[in-house]
């Protein structure tokens, strides 16, 4: 068995418990009441993800590997599953919400003791395989950070008193002008090569054909959007994919999520409580949809994920992107909505026009991991670059999300590119 030294464990050590602090750090704000409720099918109760996280590693480490381990309580595992089918069977995600057990306070305790079993392992020392599952574990719980953000906000958002979540002021964008990055034909590398973490749907590295292109070095504004919803770019077909129409139609959307008409005045909803819509800020909460259509309007397209990849490691942009795909130690602000539409990365995930697929040569996790990402390579499409509640080690020029092409609760934002004829 290969063991780990002890440099590499106390490392792990040290990521694991910051890890777990932070989730719990998240949800500091809330009441017992807010981590309960589930309002609707896509957004889970944020005492759901302080137990699903945990049961992660009781499932892939402390029952794989610990001899005669006795799971803390056994209906956890039926309730705190989210969908691999080889870890037994799963509540119902729509579901989530009408569980009153168990309580806040056991999952707390729920989590305070595999945190204990875990960091005994570590302190004792690990081989490779259980490392790396640790370390997946990690990242796994840094993507449910994300989700609790947007998950807290949608939940925050139903209730008609607006409560706020986050008490720092919210800071009013600047204006930018921005212009166009032009790229020539080229075959480019694509996907995670070199050190560092990655999840299997950014393997193996790849050559693309890049066409001739132009991309925007910003982020559509509200302002900019608003022009479009007042252009009755909502009630005008010839914008819209078929199955948007429909959508938009079928559920009465005539504006991002957020977006509230009050006295015929625009707000919008944020983690810092209901705001005047700030025309300079990056729209935010719109579905691929909507994001096709105004691109439609604005006789542009949406970039490929490709292009966007491209785009991110482009010499154009390193001072504000490392090499590694970080933004530098003074990027973030104690801010969560998106402020600045010049910035490359980091306010808001960009829709591409690509469809979320596996890449030439893609390689599963293995054992009950081979779950985590190829079975959703279907009806949906990926974004680029990463938003303001992503958490700094998931800021990859390689890395992909993904969402329908419905759904508006993430993060999600425009940049515009162009073809060049």
């Amino acid at each position: 068995m290969d063991i780990k030294g002890n440099l590499e464990c106390n490392q792990l050590i040290k990521r694991y418990i910051a890890t777990r602090a932070a989730t719990t750090e998240i949800c500091a704000p809330l009441e017992i009441e807010d981590l309960c409720i589930q309002p609707c099918a896509d957004v889970s109760p944020p005492k759901w993800h302080l137990g699903h996280t945990t049961w992660f590693f009781e499932e892939l480490i402390l029952r794989q590997f610990v001899a005669g381990y006795q799971r803390f309580d056994e209906h956890f595992s039926l309730i705190f599953n989210s969908y691999y089918k080889s870890a037994g069977l799963h509540w119902t995600q729509k579901d989530r919400g009408n569980l009153s057990r168990p309580t806040v306070a056991q999952i707390a305790q729920y989590r305070q003791q595999i945190d204990e079993l875990i960091l005994s392992l570590l302190n004792a020392g690990i081989s490779e395989e259980i490392a790396t599952i640790i370390e997946i574990g990690i990242h796994h719980e840094q993507q449910h950070q994300e989700l609790l953000y947007m998950d807290i906000k949608y939940i925050l958002h139903c209730n008609p008193s607006s409560p706020r979540y986050s008490k720092t002021p919210l800071m009013s964008a600047q204006a930018v002008t921005g212009s166009w990055h032009t790229y020539t034909q080229q075959l480019v590398e694509i996907g995670h090569c070199g050190e560092g973490y990655a999840f299997d749907n950014e393997s193996p590295p790849h050559k693309t054909y890049l066409t001739d292109f132009s991309i925007s070095d910003t982020l559509i504004t509200n302002g900019e959007y608003l022009a479009f919803i007042e252009s009755a770019g909502y009630q005008t077909p010839k914008y819209w994919l078929s199955m948007g129409w429909d959508w938009l139609n079928e559920n009465g959307i005539t504006s991002p999520l957020y977006w509230r008409n009050l006295d015929g005045k625009w707000f919008e909803y944020t983690l810092h409580g209901l705001t005047p819509l700030d025309l300079s800020a990056p729209v935010v909460h719109v579905s691929y949809f909507e994001a096709n259509a105004f691109a439609n309007w604005r006789q542009c397209r949406l970039p490929t994920e490709q292009e966007l990849e491209h785009y991110l490691r482009s010499s154009d942009n390193q001072a504000l992107i490392s090499a590694q795909g970080l933004p530098p130690a003074s990027y973030h602000q104690p801010q969560l909505h998106p402020i600045n539409a010049g910035d490359t990365s980091g306010q808001v995930w960009c829709w591409s026009q690509s469809h979320y697929s596996a890449y030439p040569g893609y390689k599963p996790f293995e054992g009950k991991l081979e779950e985590y990402n190829g079975k959703f390579m279907c009806n949906q499409f990926v974004l680029r670059g990463g938003c303001i509640a992503t958490p700094p080690h998931h800021y990859r020029h390689s890395y992909r999300n993904f969402y329908q092409p419905h759904q508006q609760w993430m993060f999600s934002g425009i940049r515009l590119a162009k073809d060049i004829v």
